[in-house]
């Protein structure tokens, strides 16, 4: 896979502004894309204090780095339709308006896909037509099986749909490159979505170049708790050995916002037309802007190597 590669570019250190600590967070950073969950919630010890962090920008992928949410929508509906996909012998789709409210209420897809069968569908497992002698699940065993196959079956239609439609949202890529160039400042990627699909987005819209300048990269195969949870991004300052009160999260969800609030950082919303509705402020966001193109920069977030009191003051909807 083409991001468990790049940790091996790591120890190059592209970014040298922090000498050769940067070298060994490299290695940290790639070995957070090779190993599995246990390794990840094992306890580190903190980086020397040395290191030249001060702080983070954490970056949700889906959303905020490319709006993907009706990439994923189209993508899921394609997966039920292969496998001929009925509960009551209706035709599972998500409309649009019902994967608003789902992307707002449950995090990564397995889990989302588990949520409608439970909750929606009054915990009823579907009947796949084309595929399994047309039976449902039988047992929670059986159901998660089904799930796993769909994903896997998602994740291949998602891809297709990535490289015909994808594009950066306006501010982002800038804004990461501003980041990255900040001394002081570490930069990372904390997705709920699997990794097949994440690789697929981030190779194509953030580039390899890029993504070998980055700190710490977590997607949500990493962490044994999606989002609203907020393990992803404990464990990100974790890795950086930073307070989690040092890192500024980017989200476009109350998925994400409650899972940057739960980790204790501040957390910068750029809504998108299915979540632009929702009480970000309510929920504890420090601020929200339509997208990052408005004049959110590293000034209006960090001064003095550290998160401002009040951040994206000149661009942020008004609270």
């Amino acid at each position: 896979r083409e991001l468990h590669n790049l940790g091996a570019r790591r120890n190059l250190g592209v970014r040298m502004r922090v000498g050769t600590f940067r070298l060994a967070l490299f290695a940290s950073s790639a070995a957070a894309l090779r190993v599995g969950v246990p390794a990840l919630e094992a306890p580190r010890a903190p980086p020397p204090q040395c290191v030249g962090y001060t702080a983070a920008l954490l970056f949700d992928c889906d959303g905020v780095i490319v709006e993907t949410e009706e990439l994923h929508r189209r993508a899921y509906n394609a997966a039920f339709e292969q496998f001929g996909l009925q509960v009551n012998g209706e035709q599972v789709v998500w409309e649009t308006h019902y994967y608003d409210k789902l992307q707002n209420t449950v995090g990564g897809g397995k889990p989302k896909m588990r949520w409608h069968f439970m909750e929606t569908c009054g915990g009823q497992w579907p009947t796949c037509t084309l595929q399994d002698a047309g039976r449902a699940p039988a047992t929670e065993e059986e159901g998660m099986a089904l799930i796993d196959d769909l994903q896997d079956a998602k994740t291949e239609f998602y891809k297709k749909i990535v490289d015909e439609a994808a594009e950066p949202r306006p501010g982002v890529i800038e804004l990461m490159d501003a980041a990255i160039a900040t001394p002081g400042l570490a930069v990372g990627i904390c997705s709920a979505a699997t990794r097949g699909g994440f690789e697929r987005v981030v190779n194509s819209i953030v580039g390899r170049e890029r993504l070998a300048k980055l700190d710490v990269i977590i997607a949500g195969d990493d962490v044994t708790r999606k989002k609203p949870d907020p393990m992803i991004y404990n464990i990100a300052a974790q890795r950086l050995g930073l307070p989690n009160h040092q890192c500024v999260v980017i989200e476009d969800s109350l998925v994400g916002l409650r899972a940057a609030v739960g980790a204790g950082m501040k957390c910068l919303i750029t809504y998108t037309p299915s979540t632009v509705a929702e009480d970000f402020y309510g929920e504890g966001a420090a601020a929200k802007v339509p997208n990052l193109g408005v004049g959110v920069t590293v000034e209006t977030l960090f001064g003095q190597g550290l998160p401002l009191a009040e951040i994206a003051v000149a661009c942020r909807d008004p609270k």
